[in-house]
């Protein structure tokens, strides 16, 4: 609190002389004003900074989500292909594929996906066909590869038409 001393001079109206000499105390209440004034402050300054926040979060998680969830579909691909790779025979790792070698891989990745991988991730990769044609893109391939001469009989071995 602040006290402040009025002088004499300034209080004539003050009923007995004594009190006039020695000056009048007055209290000024300002730590009762300034938490009165933080109060109000955060009453209003609250809900615009949870608006904020909440904003914020609305705009970026859709992004976060949509990061994550492609990084899963990555691994979920490398996974079901690194998995095809070894259990075509006549197929290997850093090897050039040629094109029935290459249709059995995408074929055996595309079934092993279908019976291991959750079903919001295969949607997520876009459907079967769609996780079909993103190992196919991975597989190294002899030049001949096409995705018609490749990819659509290995849709069709696995019992899925081309999109």
């Amino acid at each position: 609190m602040i006290r402040l001393l009025a002088p004499a001079a300034a209080l004539c109206l003050c009923a007995r002389p004594a009190v006039a000499a020695e000056g009048i105390a007055v209290v000024l209440p300002w730590g009762a004003w300034l938490v009165a004034f933080a109060e109000a402050v955060q009453a209003v300054l609250s809900p615009v900074l949870v608006a904020l926040v909440t904003g914020l979060v609305a705009r970026f998680v859709p992004l976060a989500s949509y990061v994550i969830s492609r990084s899963v579909v990555e691994g979920v691909v490398r996974h079901v292909t690194d998995y095809a790779l070894n259990a075509v025979e006549g197929a290997a790792k850093g090897q050039v594929l040629t094109v029935p070698v290459g249709s059995a891989v995408i074929a055996a990745a595309v079934q092993r996906a279908a019976d291991t991988v959750p079903g919001f991730l295969i949607r997520a990769a876009g459907s079967l066909p769609g996780l079909a044609e993103t190992v196919f893109r991975r597989l190294d391939l002899e030049p001949a590869a096409t995705a018609a001469n490749t990819l659509a009989p290995a849709l069709g071995a696995a019992g899925l038409a081309a999109r």
